[in-house]
């Protein structure tokens, strides 16, 4: 068993973006030497968020809706109140968007490639840009 690390930059241009970065996360894994393993991929950030599913316009459209009903970006949270935190950005939303989302997936690699299926994609979702955004690949197999 061996383990592998690297790492990649995102910058992002709108409040809330969502990326397609399957590939920049199969070129990270293609770089090892390894056949058969898991590649875990995390963002080192609390607000923003990856996960897998399709990465479809209308489907992002939704993703993004969805995310303002359930957390809009004004509703008098207490991490945005100076009284009770020292957060100076005001984004309790993105922080709590993120949290839904999870920050890390795991994705099998067989034959040195991502087990993905046809419209599945690494998708990663920025929450308090514009921004740059650190991700982390760790490939741990054989």
């Amino acid at each position: 068993m061996k383990v592998f690390s690297a790492s990649f930059t995102l910058s992002s241009e709108e409040r809330t973006e969502v990326s397609d970065i399957t590939k920049l996360v199969r070129d990270a894994v293609q770089q090892f030497p390894v056949s058969t393993g898991i590649a875990l991929v995390n963002t080192l950030h609390t607000t923003c968020a990856l996960f897998v599913n399709e990465f479809q316009s209308a489907l992002i459209d939704d993703l993004k809706a969805l995310a303002e009903r359930l957390v809009p970006e004004r509703q008098g949270y207490r991490h945005d109140d100076p009284r009770v935190s020292d957060c100076e950005r005001g984004n309790a939303h993105s922080h709590l968007r993120a949290a839904l989302l999870g920050r890390n997936i795991a994705v099998a690699l067989n034959h040195g490639e991502l087990t993905l299926g046809r419209f599945q994609s690494i998708i990663f979702a920025e929450f308090d840009g514009p921004r740059r955004r650190e991700v982390s690949v760790q490939v741990i197999g054989e």
